[in-house]
């Protein structure tokens, strides 16, 4: 499995951008995919989750109701569109897959995923 995130660039406060991730090698249905991110000097941090097997997405208290993570199936990718993006919100965006369904208390754990894409650098401009 391999997979190349994009999307990622310059933005005001307010604004908005997609994230893409495309994954190739994906098979079956069991996966959990996730996007993470790591502002500098922090550690990396989980943004938002969604389940293959029951389409159940999960966001972190500080993205709920501005990110929203969703999946094309037929081309592989998944996507975080980010709304309303805020100046705390500048980081490095990762993004990462598991061959298996995880239990909603792990979805956060980076230990949890076994595939992570380059990373693309969102910058929100105050």
């Amino acid at each position: 499995v391999q997979l190349q995130a994009s999307g990622g660039g310059l933005v005001q406060t307010g604004g908005y951008l997609r994230l893409s991730c495309a994954a190739s090698g994906f098979t079956g249905r069991y996966y959990t995919i996730g996007w993470f991110r790591q502002a500098p000097g922090k550690e990396r941090e989980g943004v938002s989750f969604l389940r293959y097997s029951d389409s159940n997405t999960v966001n972190a208290d500080s993205v709920k109701g501005r990110f929203t993570i969703s999946r094309d199936k037929a081309k592989n990718t998944w996507y975080l569109q980010m709304n309303s993006l805020q100046p705390e919100d500048t980081a490095v965006y990762f993004c990462a897959a598991v061959k298996r369904r995880l239990i909603i208390s792990n979805l956060r754990n980076i230990a949890s995923y076994d595939y992570w894409g380059q990373g693309t650098l969102v910058t929100v401009s105050s």
